[in-house]
């Protein structure tokens, strides 16, 4: 993953051909209200729902969703495919792709590799690309998760998925190429075992780790990049090598959701395991106080900050950065999801709410694929496609 300096430099040059589509940064706006129901130019549609059934093979699970999305995935991957080849010409990294990746599918954990398989081979796409589809979100997401507790003491978790960054910026619409096609990907899924709901997910078609779920009346999980020098790229460089006793995050979020019996059991192994890049866990559960941000490197944890609602902490919010750091100036959400979450109160805290919060410019911006809301005890899961027209940031 990207270093903070790094970051940075990425962010400023970034920051030019973005320049069009904002006023000076950092871009903000005063808080949205009344943006629920989803509505208006913000508002791309609905997500399509999809059934995963854990009984069958792993290789068929994916069958029936990936013949309905295979062509768009065929289409993200040359996308991605062509600004690679951009940076370093010649086809060199293709060549490592479809070469060299396809002889390390023994080394992913679980029923992963053979549901890797089945969906290159209904999807006729090579192996070694579907391998870089799902190692490919391990990076370049930026992404806002929030939990709050009421003054019942009830739960709500939400979060903004952004992603695409550095991806193709589209100078004539103002849209950065990748998470435009994403919103095409975007599906909703209800795992089942035994014809019974084991967790509802959001993903990416083609990507079988989970970034975004619950269980239902028993926990939710999200998960946000953090950036570090000792990063994602150097976890994969490890495994690479033959050192394999880190998870990649995509998957022990998803093993966690499948397999996790509480929120405590949760936290324990998101807090314990050793992970393939540095990240932040957001949790959330089914009772009082049960919410918390577990900031991670690979292979410790530096922080668990959690709810505390008796002494006003009814909210965490978890960007891209360490809690106490200052984030990067040309990336701020932290201080307007904050901001608007106190001027909604404890009180007023609702899904509408939540969703009026993360439509708040730059919460909101080019990069925001989706928006979820959970509400675990209650089983209701709520995602929407999003928009974000000019004048907006591009990050």
């Amino acid at each position: 993953m990207l270093g903070q300096s790094r970051l940075a430099f990425f962010l400023l040059a970034a920051a030019i051909p973005c320049a069009l589509a904002q006023d000076a940064p950092p871009w903000t706006e005063d808080c949205r209200k009344s943006m629920y129901p989803p509505s208006g130019p913000t508002y791309r549609g609905p997500v399509p729902w999809y059934t995963i059934n854990l009984d069958l093979p792993p290789y068929k699970r994916w069958h029936e969703l990936m013949m309905d999305k295979g062509p768009v995935v065929k289409m993200s991957i040359k996308s991605v495919k062509t600004l690679i080849n951009t940076f370093v010409p010649g086809g060199i990294i293709t060549q490592i792709v479809d070469q060299k990746l396809p002889g390390l599918i023994g080394n992913f954990p679980g029923p992963y590799e053979e549901e890797l398989k089945g969906i290159a081979d209904v999807t006729e796409i090579p192996l070694g690309e579907i391998i870089l589809f799902n190692v490919f979100y391990e990076f370049f997401t930026f992404c806002t998760s929030v939990i709050t507790e009421d003054k019942k003491g009830h739960l709500l978790h939400a979060r903004n998925m952004d992603f695409g960054i550095f991806l193709g910026w589209n100078i004539n619409n103002h849209t950065w190429v990748v998470t435009e096609e994403l919103k095409l990907l975007t599906v909703n899924l209800n795992f089942q075992k035994n014809n019974k709901t084991v967790l509802k997910a959001t993903t990416f078609a083609g990507y079988v780790g989970m970034l975004t779920g619950f269980k239902p009346g028993l926990f939710s999980l999200t998960l946000n990049e953090r950036f570090s020098m000792n990063g994602g790229f150097l976890g994969i460089l490890e495994w690479i090598w033959g050192k394999k006793d880190a998870m990649w995050i995509g998957f022990i979020t998803r093993s966690i959701l499948e397999n996790a019996t509480s929120y405590e059991e949760a936290k324990n192994l998101l807090t314990k395991t050793k992970i393939m890049a540095p990240a932040y866990f957001i949790l959330g559960g089914n009772q009082s106080g049960e919410g918390c941000v577990i900031t991670r490197e690979r292979k410790n944890t530096l922080d668990i900050y959690e709810l505390d609602a008796k002494h006003g902490r009814w909210y965490v919010v978890q960007t891209n950065y360490d809690r106490w750091k200052s984030p990067f100036f040309l990336d701020d959400r932290r201080t307007p999801a904050k901001m608007c979450l106190n001027r909604t109160t404890q009180e007023n805290i609702s899904f509408a709410a939540m969703y009026d919060v993360l439509s708040t410019k730059p919460v909101l911006n080019k990069l925001t694929v989706f928006t979820a809301m959970i509400d675990v005890t209650k089983n209701r899961y709520e995602v929407y496609l999003r928009d974000c027209p000019d004048p907006c940031i591009g990050w």
